[in-house]
């Protein structure tokens, strides 16, 4: 496998620490990204056009495994052999977490822990929150080290910052699992991800593009740069706009703050009239997105979110212009079944592509869950598990 494992993606979602001053990678200062349109900005330094085409194919591709369980799912494996890892139990396993700053990070970590309660080989779980700072993370990563883990687990900040921290992990000889974003190395054991950043910025601009009139206006919002995924994300909706000759009249960066995103649509509302579409490379903000049309008498345009449940209600009720393109959660439970498959000396895939859904006008009565608390994340995989829907806030 290339040393590239960043741009062949990872992760979703993420740390809502950089402010919109912050440069994003390869383009300009976000202050004047509003009047960049999608064909005249540069490519990120994160674009990589063979994992482009990649993960555009594995879109069609047929996962392996049972479809009922998708976290267990894998596309197009490459299986590593963990045998000199294999260990008796109870183990110690580890884990670094970039954050809990969303609610997908949220539903995601009560879903992982719920899993390791499945394994009861795991006799201890210790968990560290970095709070969206790469330095403490780093810091957290080094302290794990001396705690006698059996298994590294890490989700990490941002890309470049935390490769180093990561190589030194796998040099300690624990078997480190990477999940969610990505690092710029391939010495993890395994790291899974869900298809990928440029498979979500393609099916969500085109689903946009296919949804305006040719040189429409769309409004890109984003969360902040830096992080692989995200990059993947706008690069990939970049293209796709640019084919579909869309006319992106901003991209800013709204540190996943509602109220910002509020103020954002607000003044391209009043530079602009209306708008045509809205883009967006994370869903947590999107009924904020929405509100802001709706506040301002204005008819909301295709808009594209996650599987966040405020807005798959809002955009049941409203039958509204819709698609969520996601980035499901169960990949929780995924980094955690690695560990325990590598401490049982069984193969993994090197690369563990999970399936990525897409929630249509369609499918979305399956994704509406009632009972459930607004920022609730239904592709957690976590409706068969024990504590299901309590543990998660439900009813």
């Amino acid at each position: 496998m290339p040393n590239r494992l960043a741009a062949s993606l990872a992760v979703a979602v993420l740390s809502l620490t950089a402010c919109s001053s912050t440069r994003p990678a390869g383009g300009p200062p976000a202050s004047s990204a509003a009047a960049m349109t999608a064909s005249a900005q540069p490519a990120s330094q994160f674009f990589d056009q063979a994992a482009y085409d990649k993960q555009l194919a594995w879109r069609k591709s047929t996962p392996t495994g049972d479809p009922s369980k998708p976290w267990l799912q894998t596309i197009e494996p490459q299986m590593a052999d963990t045998a000199k890892f294999k260990k008796p139990g109870p183990w110690h396993v580890c884990f670094s977490n970039a954050g809990v700053g969303n609610p997908w990070r949220v539903t995601g970590l009560t879903t992982m822990k719920e899993e390791v309660k499945l394994h009861k080989e795991i006799g201890e779980f210790t968990v560290v929150d970095a709070e969206g700072k790469d330095d403490k993370q780093i810091s957290d990563i080094s302290d794990l080290l001396g705690k006698k883990c059996d298994a590294l687990i890490i989700s990490p900040n941002t890309t470049a910052a935390l490769t180093p921290a990561v190589e030194k992990a796998c040099q300690s000889g624990v078997p480190v699992v990477v999940f969610d974003r990505g690092v710029t190395t391939d010495c993890p054991v395994s790291f899974v991800h869900p298809i990928g950043g440029y498979a979500f910025g393609t099916d969500s601009a085109e689903f946009i593009a296919s949804k305006i009139p040719k040189g429409g206006k769309v409004l890109a919002l984003r969360i902040l740069p830096g992080v692989d995924v995200l990059e993947n994300r706008w690069e990939a909706a970049r293209l796709a706009f640019q084919k579909a000759g869309a006319n992106v009249v901003g991209a800013e960066f709204t540190d996943g703050d509602p109220a910002k995103v509020k103020t954002i649509v607000s003044d391209y509302l009043q530079r602009f009239g209306d708008l045509d579409g809205v883009w967006m490379d994370a869903g947590a903000t999107t009924v904020a997105a929405i509100e802001a049309f709706q506040d301002a008498g204005k008819p909301v345009p295709p808009i594209n979110g996650e599987d966040q449940q405020d807005f798959l209600a809002l955009w049941q009720k409203d039958k509204l212009t819709a698609m969520a393109a996601t980035y499901p959660v169960y990949q929780w439970r995924t980094a955690v079944i690695a560990a325990t498959d590598i401490l049982s000396g069984r193969q993994v895939p090197k690369e563990w592509v999970l399936p990525e859904p897409v929630i249509t006008e369609q499918n979305l009565a399956q994704y509406v869950t009632p009972n459930m608390p607004p920022l609730f994340y239904p592709t957690c995989g976590c409706q068969d598990m024990p504590g299901f829907p309590q543990t998660w806030g439900g009813k």
